[in-house]
């Protein structure tokens, strides 16, 4: 085996800390092709379950399906105007390093397509593209965006595809260019286009589920929620992710429109590309602005937050204000009751030699000692406010 194919091998072993792509499907939906080059020689290799679907086209019209991956290696060299196309979903590490012979494609792209979870991006290798998208889909009941992830190899006369999540559905592209035989004879730059705008037409409804969402929160918020706060920071981290997806996309647009001149690309085409550069244009700056109304949600929430503390810290500081008040008037007034009792209680021992016990005035001089104790006091606290 090759050094290439080593590093190849030993990279799709390493281990990743948080999978990209979330979806749990495991039935493969029909993808789209690529072709081999003719100076090697070819082992039948019959098609299995990875490889969705492969064919062969000549000037934008299918050819007889072939009966392994050779059959379709073989149709290619020398023919004008005809293109492979050859979908992978999910496919066996041998299978990917076989293809890689047959193309001839550069041993880093390939390593990328091995071991996946890669940012989207678009590097060219001699000849040949290699393309990284991430789509993306609303699930209603999670309430969450699952991402999924696609690479191509597009050369001169193949397209190779490798799915290693079950959107988009290349499928219905594959239908969608079979049903317009003019488009697809423009070659395998117009699969990728209709990869890149099926990937991109499907961040619609992501891009509405999330608005959704958002108007969601922003009653929440406002209605006192609870449980806001952690709603707000889950979808924050679905449109960060969602955003990774759409950034790089932009780049990868302003690449191939800079190559339109040197590599020929057919003017209708360009057209066509354009219109995927506006569409993804208008996704990136829809999730940017996701990301700072999520960001300003945050902040209002906070504030709120912190209003309905200060509010129940303002009432229970007026409950203990209410609770002390109430304290001082009863201290005030055992204060006043306790001085009667005193005097009361000295005058009423029973003792032979106690003093004014035998003298006439002695009663009401009690007495008016206790009004006059019991007033002072009633006095005193009332000039502080405790009664």
């Amino acid at each position: 085996m090759s050094d290439w194919r080593v590093r190849a091998v030993r990279a799709s072993k390493r281990p990743f800390s948080r999978s990209v792509v979330r979806s749990t499907d495991t039935q493969p939906a029909p993808e789209h092709s690529m072709d081999p080059r003719p100076d090697q020689p070819v082992e039948p290799v019959t098609l299995e379950r990875s490889v969705v679907d492969a064919a062969v086209y000549r000037d934008g019209r299918r050819t007889e399906a072939p009966a392994d991956l050779a059959d379709i290696y073989r149709e290619l060299p020398g023919r004008p105007g005809t293109m492979a196309w050859i979908g992978l979903f999910r496919p066996a590490e041998a299978q990917l390093l076989e293809a890689a012979d047959r193309f001839n494609l550069h041993e880093l792209a390939v390593e990328d397509a091995i071991v996946a979870h890669q940012r989207p991006k678009l590097e060219r290798y001699g000849d040949t593209l290699f393309v990284v998208l991430r789509a993306a889909r609303y699930l209603d009941e999670a309430e969450e965006v699952d991402f999924g992830e696609i690479h191509l190899f597009v050369g001169p006369d193949f397209v190779l595809t490798v799915r290693h999540s079950q959107a988009p559905d290349l499928s219905a592209v594959r239908r969608r260019l079979e049903e317009d035989p003019e488009l697809l004879a423009l070659g395998p730059e117009a699969v990728l286009y209709a990869v890149l705008d099926a990937v991109v037409d499907g961040y619609a409804p992501v891009i509405a589920g999330l608005q959704h969402d958002i108007d969601e929160i922003e009653t929440e918020v406002f209605g006192g929620d609870p449980q806001v706060s952690r709603r707000i920071y889950e979808l924050s981290r679905e449109v960060i992710e969602f955003q990774r997806a759409t950034r790089p996309l932009l780049e990868i647009m302003k690449s191939l429109e800079a190559g339109f001149g040197k590599y020929g690309t057919d003017d209708e085409l360009q057209r066509y590309l354009r219109d995927v550069a506006d569409h993804a244009t208008y996704a990136a700056e829809r999730v940017d602005g996701f990301r700072q109304m999520l960001q300003n949600i945050l902040t209002v929430n906070a504030t709120l937050v912190s209003q309905r503390q200060n509010e129940e810290m303002k009432q229970l500081a007026e409950a203990g204000h209410a609770q002390n008040d109430e304290i001082k008037k009863i201290s005030s007034w055992a204060a006043i009751l306790f001085a009667p009792t005193l005097i009361g209680t000295v005058y009423g021992m029973n003792f032979e030699t106690m003093p004014e016990l035998k003298w006439v005035f002695g009663y009401p001089f009690a007495i008016g000692l206790m009004a006059l104790v019991c007033t002072g006091l009633y006095l005193v606290f009332k000039k502080r406010d405790w009664l």
